[in-house]
């Protein structure tokens, strides 16, 4: 096997665009120091670790990390089993560009480059560099201001010389302060940077409309990801099914969740709780096994009493904790089960426990902004990961990318397009024609329209 050094590369890269694309694809699971692991291991020295292997061996490990385990090689298995199994999101989008941008970022966070990690101490860890305080900006503004103030005094007192060189006899007063600040100048400037200032921040504020990168707020019930998508490799489309299909991958309804959770009704204390919560929303009945008729009139307090006993019973049964539980302790947990039920089913509108389960959304583009899943699920063959970030790894699910304009424009200018498909693409026949001549190496969705206004903007 050829090995490798880190330096040559680096120097090929862009470490901005390095810091951009470690911010979109890998913060998520990797530390930001580069030294300590998390999900994912620390990437400080991750050349090293491959210098054994051919440099394409460690770009396709990065890129497509599933692929390279499936085709046996050692180094990607042994990373494979060293975490539990877990394989690293696919990035097909990203280029030998991209990648080499992204190992040089790492290298300058490593070396500690000031600006990009802040300077190194030899003896310590990379010292944070901290930004300009806000108080210096404060009182430098207030340092101006009074310095604006006496020198409109002084240019005060030279007009009143001046007055009084050319005509001695003449009474002029001194403008105060107070004068001086409530001046048509001073007024119109103030109004100026108001408008500017409140323009500036209006704009602003547009622009970053919907960008909650990081965003995992708490659901009425506690999902786990991880444990559906990632312990038990339900596919993504089983749940969100108008994803193939539609505009919208849509939240799955209750009755997708019963057509498992009929079945697997209890869990840990956290999970028996937590289906609980399914079975209230839709009336269904855990102890008989059956749905519950004219379940919207049954009183409040018969519902209640229902669900509590299911607590007590599945919490007694099937939770060893609670094996050797006395009544009046397993009483109290299933009131304080009970009150976190009623506090996410319910809400100002909704009175009752019964009806829909209203999950808080988490990705939401403007309204002036199309997207179509299907669009990128069934024809382009995006996985799920590329937006979403490694969701199956997820307790509470986050927003892992930024969604701005400038994010959607760079993939569509690095992703390619597959040609070779039957069926798609014939109209573009100076492309095929270019691609068979070997005149062009790839077709991206740039080529094809996907940088037009009206495809996201009609």
């Amino acid at each position: 096997m050829v090995g490798f050094t880190s330096t040559s590369f680096a120097q090929e890269g862009n470490p901005d665009e390095g810091k951009t694309l470690f911010r979109n694809y890998c913060a998520t699971c990797h530390s930001k120091d580069m030294k300590k692991n998390l999900t994912g291991p620390a990437l400080g020295g991750v050349q090293e670790r491959w210098s054994d292997w051919p440099l394409e061996d460690l770009y396709a490990w990065i890129r497509n990390s599933p692929a390279l385990i499936a085709s046996g090689h050692p180094k990607a298995n042994e990373v494979y089993e060293q975490y539990n199994k877990v394989a690293m999101t696919a990035f097909p989008n990203l280029t030998d560009e991209n990648i080499a941008s992204l190992l040089s970022y790492i290298d300058l966070v490593v070396a500690g480059v000031p600006g990009d990690g802040g300077p190194k101490d030899p003896d310590g860890p990379v010292v944070e560099k901290k930004g300009v305080s806000k108080w210096i900006y404060a009182g430098l503004l207030g340092f101006l201001a009074m310095l604006a103030l006496v020198l409109a005094r002084v240019i005060g007192n030279l007009n009143v010389i001046a007055a009084k060189k050319e005509n001695p006899d003449a009474l002029i007063e001194r403008k105060s302060i107070l004068d001086i600040l409530t001046s048509k100048g001073l007024i119109g400037f103030v109004l100026f940077a108001l408008i500017i200032l409140g323009g500036y921040t209006t704009v602003n504020n547009a622009v970053s409309l919907g960008r909650q990168q990081g965003y995992a707020p708490e659901q009425p019930i506690k999902f786990s990801h991880a444990t559906h998508a990632g312990l038990n490799k339900i596919d993504c489309q089983y749940c969100h099914d108008g994803a193939r299909r539609s505009k919208h991958s849509v939240i799955p309804a209750t009755n997708t969740c019963m057509n498992c959770h009929r079945a697997i009704n209890y869990g840990s204390e956290h999970g028996t709780a937590e289906i609980t919560k399914i079975y209230a929303s839709v009336g269904f009945d855990p102890i008989n096994n059956k749905y519950i008729e004219n379940y919207d009139d049954m009183p409040e307090s018969e519902v209640e009493a229902l669900y509590k006993s299911w607590m007590v019973k599945a919490n007694k049964e099937f939770n060893e904790k609670f094996a050797d539980a006395d009544e009046d302790d397993l009483n109290d947990l299933a009131n304080d089960q009970w009150k976190e039920l009623v506090d996410k089913l319910t809400n100002r509108e909704k009175k009752t426990v019964k009806g829909p389960i209203e999950w808080v959304r988490i990705h939401n583009l403007p309204d002036h902004v199309y997207f179509n899943h299907a669009q990128h699920v069934s024809v382009g063959k995006v996985e799920c990961q590329t937006c979403h970030g490694a969701v199956e790894e997820m307790e509470v699910v986050q927003q892992m990318s930024p969604l701005s304009m400038g994010w959607c424009i760079n993939c569509h200018r690095q992703t390619e397009v597959n040609f070779e498909e039957e069926g798609y693409y014939s109209a573009y026949e100076d492309y095929h024609k270019e691609l068979k001549a070997g005149d062009r190496l790839k077709v991206t969705v740039e080529d094809i329209g996907g940088l037009e206004c009206q495809k996201c903007h009609y």
